[in-house]
């Protein structure tokens, strides 16, 4: 007994083909002096005309060039695919970051000078040029002094602050920039000493005060006003962050670090050495760790790592000698590490 089916199955959708458009790959471009059914055809991206690579026949022309647009922006030659040019300064918001350089070949006729000082006074203010230049300058010396872009950045932000708060008018350019890459330093926790700041940009320590001070006013930036812990326990005034620079330059091992450290937190707390400069502190400290460790350096060569007299580190050594029974663990004795015998007595 045949049973009918339920349920019967859907007639099956006829598809519809949609027309498709496309090239007609059939056309082909062919020189009508040659005639040739294989065609040469060379595309001239530099003059934009499309010839026939055979005759020579110029076949059209403003050929649009299709491929990728690089350029070589580097000074030597090299690969140096780049697109596009320097990423924009957001420290240069509303300003114009673009240059035109003209070209000093004129034949002797002169127009070339004219033409730079028409373009140079209408390429901006001339507190728009005092920024860029001060920019760069900021840049350079950071370059010189081997610290990071964040660095710069900072100074960067400082300086402008301070131009458009009129904050050091009437001070060197020079001046203002060491102020503010000094101050730099100091918020990135990589500080330098005023003297070094001076030797790497030759200006003079008293103008450089002056220009730190004001700054340090304007910006709030003293340690009583905007710091949670006082000038002492501030690790980016202290010695203990100039210690990882100046044991790297003496080719001295992490522990002479730690130990030195440890020395210098037990002399603040008892008040040893107190008022003294932190590079003082620090160059006379290493001077003791390294006796007290049986690993000796001679005071001139810490002097000329750390920019201070003999004389001032042999002074430092002489106060944490006198008061070495509370600098020096017992821990440090008992394995073997220190030995305050090593230790000679400073006249």
């Amino acid at each position: 007994m045949a049973f009918a089916q339920p349920f019967p199955l859907a007639a099956a959708a006829q598809k519809v083909q949609q027309p498709t458009f496309g090239p007609d790959l059939a056309v082909r471009l062919i020189c009508p002096e040659c005639r040739d059914p294989n065609p040469n055809i060379v595309e001239e991206f530099g003059s934009g005309d499309l010839v026939c690579g055979s005759c020579g026949l110029v076949l059209g022309d403003r050929v649009v060039d299709t491929r990728s647009e690089w350029r070589t922006f580097a000074n030597d030659e090299g690969d140096d695919p780049s697109r596009v040019g320097a990423a924009s300064d957001p420290l240069l918001d509303g300003m114009e970051q673009l240059d035109t350089v003209i070209s000093f070949r004129d034949g002797g006729s002169g127009i070339a000078r004219e033409l730079q000082r028409a373009a140079s006074r209408s390429q901006g203010s001339r507190s728009e040029r005092n920024l860029l230049t001060a920019f760069r300058d900021i840049g350079s010396w950071c370059d010189q002094f081997s610290l990071p872009k964040t660095i710069s950045d900072i100074a960067k932000q400082l300086y402008k602050r301070s131009d458009e708060e009129k904050l050091l008018r009437g001070k060197p350019l020079e001046a203002v920039i060491a102020a503010c890459i000094f101050i730099a330093c100091r918020q990135a926790h990589v500080p330098r000493t005023f003297r070094e700041i001076c030797n790497l940009t030759h200006v003079s320590k008293k103008t450089l005060g002056q220009c730190y001070k004001a700054l340090e006013q304007a910006f709030n930036l003293s340690p009583g006003a905007t710091a949670q812990s006082n000038n002492a326990n501030n690790p980016s005034t202290g010695p203990e962050n100039l210690l990882v620079r100046y044991c790297n330059h003496l080719d001295l091992p992490v522990n002479v670090q730690s130990i030195c450290a440890d020395i210098i937190v037990a002399a603040r707390q008892h008040g040893i050495a107190d008022g003294r400069s932190p590079v003082s502190i620090a160059g006379g400290a290493i001077y003791f760790t390294c006796l007290l460790l049986g690993r000796p350096k001679h005071a001139r060569d810490i002097s000329a790592v750390a920019g201070v007299s003999e004389g001032t580190i042999k002074l430092v050594y002489r106060l944490y000698f006198l008061e070495r029974e509370k600098l020096v663990k017992e821990e440090w004795i008992k394995d073997g590490k220190a030995d305050m015998e090593r230790l000679p007595v400073e006249k």
